[in-house]
């Protein structure tokens, strides 16, 4: 049998994705269920229990697939980066319509109706993807307007496709969001959670976790003496840690130092992180 990242390929000793049979051991083989997130934001769990640490998280309108439902909990892989993990079945639901547009800016609204005084109904991250089946107008401001009725800003989203030039603006865009250990939304996000998201409005595909990103992102990239031949959007690694180059001397990164999405001197990171973590592991060109 051929090694497998439990946390790409979805298998167990008593079941597994019905794609992998003749490659690992399991009592049971099945297919997904297509399924759709429908919550704001989703935790991805280690373990069906509401205890159990938070390796990743999905966002409204993320697909996945389903491969288990049992006691609240569904076992599922997202189909945008092959996260697997465990979910609470009462945040997906049914993929009733496609998607068109998705949310491009930090952190949005969603409204009842085309009207910003009403009471909001809920929230969004940038990375959610919606269906959008109207326009609306009320007093000068433009909605975009949901199946459900729901309206949105619509200067706060943008058709899927339509991408963003460079994705390092794309991560400056989060200075000050809280940090959050397995956060990939803009109301709490990790270091590899901000790069693979910014990477992701750009049309760059991203790995989620920052050892996968050290070894599939671009191409190493050699520093050069004091850091003098990194560029903007070159990456850094330290073991368990990555952060985007702003320019030749700062970079940006979610960081627990701070517990912020943060700008920070690239000498005095390695420097601080040092103390504890040791010196950068990789360098890498998207």
């Amino acid at each position: 049998m051929t090694a497998r990242d439990a946390r790409l390929h979805a298998f167990r000793s008593d079941l597994a994705d019905a794609r992998l049979k003749g490659e690992v051991a399991a009592e049971r083989f099945v297919s997904g269920r297509p399924a759709r997130i429908t919550a704001s934001v989703a935790d991805l769990r280690k373990a069906p229990r509401p205890d159990a640490g938070v390796n990743t998280q999905a966002l409204f309108g993320d697909d996945v697939l389903v491969f288990e439902d049992a006691e609240g909990w569904a076992w599922v892989q997202a189909e945008r980066d092959g996260y697997v993990g465990y979910v609470a079945d009462n945040l997906i639901g049914m993929r009733e319509h496609a998607p068109t547009h998705i949310v491009s800016v930090p952190r949005t609204f969603l409204y009842p109706g085309p009207d910003l005084r009403f009471p909001i109904g809920g929230q969004l991250s940038m990375g959610s993807t919606i269906t959008v089946s109207g326009f609306a107008e009320t007093r000068g401001t433009h909605y975009a307007l949901l199946p459900s009725g729901e309206a949105i800003i619509a200067g706060h989203v943008r058709p899927i496709g339509e991408l963003a030039e460079d994705y390092v603006t794309v991560a400056e865009s989060f200075l000050g969001t809280p940090y959050l250990w397995g956060g990939v939304s803009g109301f709490g996000i990790d270091c590899s959670g901000l790069v693979q998201l910014s990477m992701r409005m750009a049309g760059k595909a991203a790995l989620r976790d920052s050892d996968m990103q050290a070894a599939s992102i671009g191409s190493p990239v050699e520093p050069g003496p004091d850091y003098s031949g990194l560029l903007r959007g070159d990456l850094v690694f330290w073991k368990g840690h990555v952060a985007i180059m702003t320019n030749a001397h700062d970079m940006i990164h979610a960081n627990g130092h701070t517990m912020l999405v943060s700008r920070e001197g690239l000498k005095e990171a390695v420097a601080r992180i040092g103390y504890l973590y040791g010196g950068p592991t990789g360098f890498r060109r998207p």
